[in-house]
């Protein structure tokens, strides 16, 4: 019986979001211009929400969520702690820089999906691991304080926020089924509402709607919030959480390139090399990903083959 090949759906659901959210960092940065970050991040995540619910009505789905408190435990830390961290990042951090820092994101998931999802790190797979956190504390560089520290620890933090909610999110799955939009909007529209309460008490300046802000905003919300959440989810459904999350490698690479291009961002020596470091780690445990899937595959093909 011939070996069924991993899930096309999923694969080029990885190309699009790595396309999708790659872009985005460039957007995010020049829209955080016209408006402040906590403004940034209610307005993108809120009307990436609506764009959601939107879509729920059109499709004649149900709109009752599921598991409510749990959903809204995921959108505290996927939308509120990660959106919210990411845009203070970027405020005085570049998009490369910042893009790397956040896309550690894999490697915290396989440390977290340890204990709670019994997922473990196993032989070779602590040399990417290793070689990532490496990268990590080169970039850093905590032996000097000053600088733009804080903008890096607040990019870190998404990256371990973001992590967490996606074990979390393989762990829902796996108790429930769920509508993966209806999931999205829910959690979305839930952890927007402390940002645009923290926006309402603490901006004190106000957002200027230009052109470029306009539609930055309408990318950033209805495409990478809400078209590009609902295609991670469905790749959570679809494949291991540490697997599902190396598969979007490209994205921090695009991000670094279009704000190369766009920005003309150049890092130092140091964070260049940190850089490197990090993409080597995501490439080499994406690798090992995709041969352990190889192999699980083959071992079915053959089961099968017996029957």
């Amino acid at each position: 019986m011939k070996i069924k090949k991993p899930s096309q759906p999923a694969v080029l659901a990885i190309m699009a979001l790595s396309a999708i959210w790659g872009y985005n960092w460039v957007v995010m940065k020049e829209c955080l211009q016209y408006a402040g970050a906590y403004d940034f991040a209610a307005l993108r995540t809120g009307i990436g929400a609506l764009s959601l619910f939107a879509l729920l009505l059109w499709k004649r789905r149900p709109l009752r969520p599921k598991a409510f408190w749990m959903t809204a435990l995921l959108g505290f830390i996927s939308t509120t702690l990660c959106i919210g961290l990411l845009s203070l990042a970027l405020v005085t951090g570049g998009v490369g820089k910042t893009a790397i820092l956040v896309y550690i994101m894999p490697f915290w998931v396989l440390l977290l999906a340890w204990p709670l999802l019994a997922e473990h790190i196993r032989g070779v797979q602590w040399i990417p691991v290793i070689l990532a956190f490496s990268g990590l504390l080169i970039i850093l560089e905590p032996w000097h304080l000053q600088g733009t520290l804080i903008s890096k620890l607040f990019a870190v933090l998404a990256g371990v926020a973001w992590a967490l909610s996606a074990v979390m999110t393989k762990f829902m799955t796996r108790k429930n089924s769920f509508d993966l939009i209806s999931l999205t909007a829910w959690q979305m529209l839930l952890g927007a509402m402390p940002l645009v309460l923290i926006a309402l008490l603490v901006s004190d300046t106000p957002v200027l709607w230009t052109p470029y802000f306009t539609i930055g905003l309408l990318y950033s919300s209805v495409v990478s919030q809400g078209l590009a959440l609902v295609l991670w989810f469905f790749i959570l459904s679809k494949l291991p959480a540490g697997v599902a999350s190396m598969g979007t490698l490209a994205t921090p690479v695009i991000g670094v390139i279009a704000a190369s291009i766009e920005l003309g961002e150049r890092p130092t020596l140091l964070e260049a090399w940190g850089m490197l470091l990090i993409l080597i780690a995501l490439a080499l445990l994406t690798l090992l990903g995709y041969m352990q899937h190889r192999k699980i595959q083959s071992v079915i093909g053959s089961q099968r083959n017996i029957e």
